[in-house]
Order: structure tokens, then C-alpha cells, then sequence
């Protein structure tokens, strides 16, 4: 569900109230371990934005609320509906932030259009039929540098697709000739070094990347799913390299 405001940031920060005091943190803590062993260890607890609301953080990025006692818990999006923001969607999309400068790029392959003056990278499965449709949209794009983190989550065959574009002499050449001329990949030698395709799945699992195609914009914006040309168009804009 996504509520958000005309025009409004795509990196709003949820501003919590202070921090809760040890004894009400504590009391939290201990009735939800008794009654709800399944959430395991509880990461962080805050006071949300509604007087005796409780937010509670689980599994790095796992949201749920609460009451002062615990007798209660809550899974679902806390909406501020008079600045229409979903302000756990907000919270959960600053603790999956991947900052772009920091990501390994020696572990992605380069594709370079005209100037190649705005920057993107994009987590994708050679098998995802929306990153088919993604691919071939993005090929209207101009002016950008995509950096193209093979992300091979959909089973034994994503793996070995990754391994023979990864080898490939012309990764990018392999890439585009699969995913938008459907030429099929060849298999990766026996000698070739795919550890890259093992840490970018690492990497994703830490950022919870869930599904493919997800983009990262040179600002920081994280955006899941096949978007359009348009759309494409419309964050590169809005970016600053």
C-alpha cells in the first residue's frame, strides 16, 4: 500500500518519539518472549508516533506494534492519514536503504548508453519474466550506466544461466542477447570464477531483496518491480550522480 503525498520525498524519515525507558522496554520484551517465542529476539523497540504505541523490530527489518504491556500485537502499516504517508513503509524502506557508492561493483558487469551520465543498478534473474519486460523497456533509456548485479534466486537453472552470462567473453553482449533476443546462454566453463553470483545473493539477502527486477538509483531510491520507460525516465531525472 503506498500513500504518499504530491511531490512528497521518496526518503522521508519516520520520526520516532524517544527512546523507551529500560523498565517499559523490558516489560515488552519479556511478555512478548513468553507469549510470542516465534518473533525470537526482538532487535529494537521504540514508542511510535501514537501515544502508547509500541513499535517493535524484529529480524532487521520486520515491523510490528504493540501496546505498553504486550498484550496486543500488530502486523500491518501504520498510515498517517492526514499527510497520507505509510509510515511503515517509510521505516522499512530506511532500514533496506543500500547506499549506491557502497555497493561492490566489481561483483556486477557495466552497460554503457550515450554519454553514459546517470547511473543505475539493478538486481536481476536471467529467468524473471518481469525482467524480460524490464530489459527491453530500458533499452529506450539513454545517457546511463547500468550496473547489472546477476541475482540468480529462482532455482538451479537461474544459476547456471548467471554462470554462463558471468563467463561469457561479452557479459553484456550475452545478457541482452538472452533477456531481450532470447538466444540462449551457453554454459559457463568448468575454470570460470562465479563466486560473484554467491556474495550478490549474500548481498541481497542482507538488504532483503525479495524479488527481481529491483533498481537502485544513484540517490539512494530503492524501487522493486518491472517499471516502465517512463518511470525509468522520471528517477534518473530526479537523481544527482
Amino acid at each position: 500500500m503506498k500513500l504518499r503525498a504530491p511531490f512528497a520525498s521518496f526518503a522521508v524519515v519516520l520520526t520516532l518519539w524517544a527512546s523507551v525507558g529500560h523498565a517499559q522496554e523490558a516489560v515488552i520484551r519479556k511478555n512478548l518472549a513468553e507469549r510470542v517465542p516465534q518473533l525470537k529476539a526482538i532487535d529494537e523497540v521504540n514508542k511510535s508516533v501514537i501515544p502508547g504505541l509500541f513499535e517493535i523490530r524484529v529480524n532487521g527489518t520486520d515491523i510490528f506494534y504493540t501496546d505498553a504491556q504486550a498484550n496486543y500485537l500488530i502486523q500491518g502499516s501504520l498510515i498517517d492519514t492526514k499527510a497520507r504517508r505509510n509510515l511503515t513503509e517509510e521505516r522499512v524502506e530506511k532500514l533496506t536503504a543500500i547506499q549506491f557508492d557502497a555497493l561492490p561493483f566489481k561483483d556486477a558487469f557495466t552497460m554503457v548508453r550515450g554519454n553514459g551520465s546517470r547511473k543505475l543498478a539493478v538486481f536481476e534473474d536471467p529467468n524473471c519474466g518481469y525482467c524480460k519486460r524490464f530489459e527491453r523497456d530500458l533499452q529506450k533509456v539513454e545517457n546511463v550506466t547500468v550496473y547489472m548485479f546477476l541475482y540468480p534466486i529462482l532455482g538451479p537453472d537461474s544459476v547456471e544461466k548467471s554462470k554462463g552470462i558471468w563467463c561469457a567473453q561479452d557479459r553484456a553482449k550475452t545478457w541482452l542477447d538472452w533477456m531481450v533476443r532470447d538466444q540462449p546462454v551457453a554454459a559457463a566453463p568448468s575454470t570460470c570464477d562465479a563466486s560473484a553470483l554467491t556474495r550478490n545473493v549474500d548481498l541481497g539477502r542482507k538488504h532483503k531483496v525479495d524479488g527481481t527486477p529491483t533498481l537502485i538509483f544513484s540517490n539512494g531510491l530503492r524501487v522493486p518491480g518491472a517499471i516502465d520507460t517512463k518511470q525509468i525516465e522520471a528517477h534518473l531525472s530526479a537523481t544527482k550522480s
